[in-house]
């Protein structure tokens, strides 16, 4: 009987990895054997109590416990000095894997993505390239380090306009988050205040 090869296990793996979950299986079962790796993935969810769903087959908004939508990292973890970075390396992996949630692929390279690259100097096309072609965020991070020549003032020019949208007097912004917040139903949550609040919330980390 010819067995299915999931292509996509290896970077879910890595993605589970870098949320602190420790997948045991033996290599070769993780790349030929799919059912068994979700279940895997389903019973080290219940046993760690993680705080994002890893299921997969029901839709994420019917389904808040088990669902396929898989969380990136917090924006406010960061790699070689870099709020966010190792939120967007999540994103582009599980893109790559195809397991990008649909709330995220509208925004991929552009949003708080799109604020990095801007900060870094670079393109989204050119760092997606450079992520597929790495395993491990060390891979990554030294990457990083060789070619984005940033200083530390830099970074945290950076990691202040992130961490401070919407700016104080964007009413236009402030309405937004709002808007979004009720779409998610947190529109009572006034402690909020910004889009990296908002997110963390939503994805159950606050």
């Amino acid at each position: 009987m010819a067995v299915r090869i999931r292509d996509d296990a290896p970077a879910l793996c890595a993605v589970l990895r870098n949320h602190g979950i420790d997948l045991t299986l033996p290599e070769q079962v993780k790349h030929v054997i799919p059912d068994l790796l979700q279940t895997h993935l389903k019973l080290v969810h219940r046993e760690h109590r993680l705080k994002f769903p890893v299921a997969l087959g029901t839709p994420a908004r019917q389904n808040p416990v088990m669902s396929e939508l898989i969380y990136p990292r917090s924006a406010r973890e960061s790699m070689d000095g870099w709020l966010y970075l190792p939120r967007y390396v999540d994103k582009i992996r599980l893109h790559l894997a195809g397991k990008l949630h649909a709330d995220y692929q509208e925004n991929l390279g552009k949003g708080f993505d799109g604020l990095w690259l801007a900060h870094a100097g670079l393109k989204h096309e050119t760092f997606v390239e450079m992520v597929k072609n790495t395993i491990t965020d060390g891979e990554v991070c030294d990457w990083v380090r060789l070619n984005v020549k940033k200083t530390p003032a830099e970074k945290a020019a950076h990691a202040h306009e992130l961490l401070n949208r919407p700016p104080a007097g964007d009413a236009a912004g402030a309405a937004r988050l709002q808007m979004r917040k009720e779409q998610s139903g947190l529109g009572s949550r006034d402690d909020l205040k910004t889009f990296v609040d908002y997110i963390d919330a939503d994805e159950k980390r606050l």
